[in-house]
């Protein structure tokens, strides 16, 4: 008899990490969002009205995007008619962030007619969840943010960079 013995298990492709987290892919298949990337964003956004896109983040990273994917419909309840939902799938987040500005997951991203209105960080208390809900559906389009440095014409003063 051999000192050897071979034993013999069945073997198993790895199991694949799902691009999209089934909490926010329910957001899509149960609770009416629309999947948007940064391709179909503007089209989507000029459908008009108010439109809340969730960049949910990696669920191992920031859990609490996940929490955000089940607060999002409630949301959208307690303020009937007021705003479509929009989710980004994981691997098309980074370029919709830097589009917008977004630093931080998860974010919710608010347009308003195709624009730019805010963007809302993190998880919050309900009651402070709903309240800065409602200010960002208030207020008014602007500019999304940039990386942080202005831009400055060479021209603007008359003198160069020395």
């Amino acid at each position: 008899m051999s000192t050897e013995s071979l034993l013999s298990l069945p073997v198993q492709a790895p199991k694949s990490v799902p691009d999209t987290s089934p909490l926010v892919s329910r957001l899509a298949e149960s609770c009416g969002a629309t999947w948007v990337d940064a391709d179909t964003l503007d089209a989507w956004a000029a459908e008009g009205g108010d439109r809340v896109v969730l960049l949910a983040g990696d669920p191992v990273r920031h859990p609490e995007g996940l929490d955000v994917a089940v607060v999002l419909p409630e949301l959208q309840r307690s303020l009937p008619g007021s705003f479509a939902i929009g989710v980004v799938r994981r691997h098309n987040e980074e370029a919709v962030a830097r589009r917008y500005g977004a630093q931080r997951w998860p974010t919710l991203l608010f347009l308003r007619d195709g624009q730019y209105v805010t963007t809302l960080p993190g998880m919050h208390d309900w009651d402070v969840f709903l309240r800065k809900t409602e200010e960002a559906l208030a207020a008014p389009v602007s500019r999304p943010p940039g990386i942080g440095i202005p831009l400055v014409s060479a021209a603007a003063d008359g003198a160069g960079c020395h």
